[in-house]
């Protein structure tokens, strides 16, 4: 089949960095001021970006100040930056439950993020685990509800994914990025026609979205459309060429023996 899975690309491009926009700003006992501990948590945040090795050591120190919660996640971030996915799932995994005691929407929250890290560790019996025991405690969340269907495709589990996604969008239907994922696991059952009124949904929504037309021109080569699916992937190439999108685009491109210009 030709094309790179998309709901690959989401897994490598979206979970690096999603695990550092929007934390929540954890709560827990702490020495320190609440105005002293959230600048700390969020200088700590800062300078995982920047230097995890060393904000891993900084966030220790701190867990040991009395730093509580924000310490600990602070320390578990670093150690996914690093790489280090297995310990950053397990002490994710461990927050929650320690969070569980009182913070059971912050509990959600850690094990969300240690779903994504167990899927980095190539785990996905771990994530699904993470991610369902999440959803029990936020069964509403939209974010959670895609992962975990990113994390059934990467098992292959294709119909399951789609029963997430179709939750999802009951949710929020104007997701434009669950429609594409949707898009590509009914392309995954052979169901181009389903796969093709979702990416018609996702274009509606956000007509210059660079996942669904990468994805579209998927559908369009399935369905004996090569114009149209080149059309859709150069159009990706040059709105965005050193986007994921556009990885996508040109190895589809190439195997069209298509010339790039």
């Amino acid at each position: 089949m030709l094309g790179r899975n998309i709901l690959n690309w989401k897994l490598r491009a979206g979970l690096r960095s999603g695990l550092l926009v929007g934390v929540v700003l954890l709560a827990g006992p702490a020495a320190a001021a609440p105005a002293d501990r959230d600048r700390e948590y969020a200088d700590c945040l800062r300078a995982v970006d920047k230097d995890a090795a060393q904000a891993f050591e900084t966030a220790n120190s701190w867990a040991e100040r009395g730093g509580g919660y924000p310490a600990l996640h602070c320390g578990a971030l670093a150690l996914l930056k690093l790489g280090q996915y297995d310990q950053a799932a397990m002490r994710l995994e461990q927050l929650a439950t320690d969070m569980a005691r009182g913070e059971g929407n912050l509990s959600g929250e850690a094990l969300a993020q240690a779903g994504q890290a167990w899927l980095l560790a190539r785990k996905p019996d771990r994530a699904y685990a993470a991610q369902t025991a999440a959803l029990r405690l936020r069964p509403r969340d939209v974010d959670l509800l895609i992962d975990r269907a990113v994390t059934l495709a990467e098992a292959k589990n294709y119909w399951e994914a789609i029963d997430d996604l179709n939750h999802a969008l009951e949710i929020d239907p104007r997701r434009a990025d669950a429609h594409v994922l949707r898009a590509s696991a009914y392309r995954y059952v052979d169901s181009l026609e389903m796969a093709g009124e979702d990416l018609t949904a996702a274009l509606a929504l956000e007509p210059r979205n660079l996942d669904a037309l990468a994805e579209r021109g998927i559908v369009r080569r399935l369905t004996n459309d090569p114009a149209g699916a080149r059309q859709d992937w150069l159009t990706v190439l040059r709105s965005a060429p050193d986007s994921p999108a556009a990885d996508i685009a040109r190895d589809n491109l190439a195997k069209l023996d298509v010339r790039i210009e």
